[in-house]
């Protein structure tokens, strides 16, 4: 094809549209029940990260508010689920109490490395103290009193909560190693 000097000549560019461009947080938790020394079972999954959650890490990130120090890891005996709307003050579901460490476990992070935190070195671990079925957990941190089991009195901010694929029951000595893994990338 031969242009001419007084043609003219129109081209447009045309972009994938199916790529989509944003970026993708992840809490991905592992899990290992141990009874009597034996591991018995493992399972993981990602967990969903709440509304709450997500505009508690935006406003720390862009707003100047205060972060929480430090997060904790609950477990729950209800066969609730968790969404995106599930909050702190209201989590719809029955925090699990029965653990002899009379205290929520500390989600003890490292810092982040490849847009990943983790708190693998370092598991959260429930040594339970009686017969349950556990059906879930949360992230959770801040609040009037941040170290106590169930304490919903507001305040406080839910990060991620989800109900287990299957239930897991659970007997006294019985324990529960968790590992939280939060990603985050670009996709």
């Amino acid at each position: 094809m031969n242009v001419k000097i007084n043609d003219r000549v129109e081209a447009s560019v045309m972009r994938n549209m199916d790529k989509k461009e944003g970026l993708k947080l992840t809490a991905h938790w592992n899990w290992e029940h141990w009874r009597d020394g034996r591991l018995i079972d493992e399972w993981e999954y990602d967990n969903t990260c709440s509304d709450e959650g997500l505009n508690f890490m935006l406003d720390v990130t862009f707003h100047g508010t205060t972060p929480i120090s430090p997060w904790y890891v609950e477990l729950f005996e209800s066969d609730t689920t968790p969404d995106g709307d599930t909050t702190y003050a209201v989590p719809v579901y029955t925090p699990c109490t029965a653990y002899t460490e009379g205290l929520r476990q500390e989600y003890v992070e490292a810092a982040a490395s490849s847009k990943v935190t983790t708190n693998a070195a370092n598991k959260a671990t429930f040594t339970m103290n009686a017969t349950k079925n556990v059906y879930g957990a949360s992230l959770v941190g801040g609040g009037s009193a941040p170290t106590t089991p169930g304490d919903v009195a507001g305040g406080g901010t839910l990060f991620s909560g989800s109900k287990f694929t299957a239930m897991k029951s659970v007997i006294a000595t019985d324990v529960l190693d968790v590992t939280i893994a939060i990603t985050l990338s670009d996709s």
